[in-house]
């Protein structure tokens, strides 16, 4: 069902080709952890929640995959922490970004930023260095779904917290993220959004859980829940 919603995505403009063979990967990488949320997954979830409360100006961006597969979990995010919201991709036109804001409001969204770029990223070549000074370029910490490395790299660079979700743990945005997530897209919404209620107001726990959290943890934790897996067929019965 996911897939043929994707395809049809392709033709109606706001998922490009390209984007297919993302969720392809992602996909794959899901199997491998048993398509389900994994310990470390739900651990780095909770840190991005802590984060995201602690935020002076948390931001979600989103793109073309992120917007067609968890429209309504993305915008319950950004509402309950609160954050704003931006769309940035890749393959721009001003039609597809039009598509995109529009896509989006029409599953509730408020606000939504993206249509009037006034900043640029910088290091970056591609149109994705394009974003608003109000959204992107002045948060302190952002939600990248379904990231691409290059930018999440100039994210970093500006000293910004970036939080990835990325089924991929040996990708370059798991890599270089403070806190990547390699969890299935409405699953990680979900569960962040979960726990930034549970923790809202609990400053001494939020504190904890920032000082206590290790990205590199995350990425080795997760590198071993899969080789597990793989390794779990071979046992005897």
């Amino acid at each position: 069902m996911v897939r043929e919603h994707l395809a049809d995505m392709v033709e109606q403009g706001l998922v490009t080709p390209t984007g297919l063979i993302s969720h392809g990967r992602g996909e794959a990488f899901d199997y491998l952890m048993g398509e389900k949320t994994i310990a470390p997954a739900l651990e780095a979830e909770r840190a991005a929640a802590a984060f995201l409360l602690k935020a002076q100006r948390p931001m979600v961006c989103v793109n073309g995959n992120s917007v067609a597969l968890d429209p309504k979990g993305l915008i319950g995010l950004a509402k309950a922490v609160p954050a704003k919201m931006e769309v940035n991709i890749f393959h721009r036109t001003e039609e597809r970004m039009e598509q995109l804001i529009a896509y989006m409001e029409s599953q509730g969204a408020e606000g939504i930023l993206g249509r009037n770029p006034d900043s640029r990223i910088p290091n970056l070549t591609s149109d994705r260095a394009l974003c608003t000074k109000e959204g992107i370029y002045d948060s302190d910490v952002i939600v990248v779904p379904i990231e691409d490395g290059d930018r999440a790299e100039a994210l970093i660079a500006m000293g910004k917290i970036v939080i990835s979700i990325d089924l991929n743990p040996l990708s370059r945005t798991s890599k270089v993220a403070s806190v990547p997530i390699s969890d299935e897209i409405t699953r990680a919404v979900a569960n962040i959004t979960r726990f930034v209620e549970e923790l809202r107001g609990n400053d001494a726990e939020i504190e904890r859980i920032i000082g206590s959290y290790s990205s590199k943890a995350t990425r080795r934790d997760t590198i071993q829940c899969i080789c597990d897996a793989l390794m779990s067929e071979f046992k005897e019965d």
